[in-house]
């Protein structure tokens, strides 16, 4: 039986991306963006709710990532769900499901008529589209090779 694991978001960057540099040489960056939602209620009350997303990226686009990417920016990605799990100095084991990206655009607000919002790509860009990105089997050798001690901060 078939199943689908793909995320897309829209969303502004909450931090500067950080990029680190696996064991084995692989580039990985890691960053987190903010998403809204808007609705009305039946009594006409406006409510919003607003949720954060961690993300990673590998490789070439971990790179660009990292180069282009700054608190503030908004952004479009596609890419997959992953929740990994640690132990933490108490022995209490704990995960995080984050979005492995393989593809980012950088967005630009646009005001449209009657002050609807729409994205607009920015001019200039490079693609960003990971297509060397790693594969299950590689991340899981990363994940062997990388010291699980200490807790999520030194996964890398």
């Amino acid at each position: 039986m078939r199943s689908v694991n793909k995320v897309v978001l829209i969303g502004n960057l909450t931090r500067d991306p950080e990029m680190k540099t696996t064991q084995s040489g692989q580039p990985i960056t890691t960053f987190s963006i903010a998403t809204n939602r808007e609705w009305v209620t039946k009594d006409g009350e406006k409510h919003t709710s607003t949720e954060y997303h961690d993300l990673i990226a590998w490789s070439r686009l971990a790179e660009l990532c990292s180069k282009y990417l700054k608190k503030g920016k908004l952004i479009y990605v596609e890419g997959y769900l992953k929740t990994r799990s640690w132990e933490n100095e108490e022995g209490v084991k704990k995960y995080r499901t984050e979005v492995v990206i393989d593809d980012m655009i950088m967005l630009d607000k646009r005001n449209g008529e009657e002050g609807d919002m729409d994205y607009v790509a920015s001019s200039g860009d490079e693609d960003m589209t990971e297509e060397d990105g790693p594969s299950e089997k590689e991340e899981e050798k990363e994940k062997k090779d990388t010291p699980s001690e200490g807790g999520e901060e030194n996964m890398f």
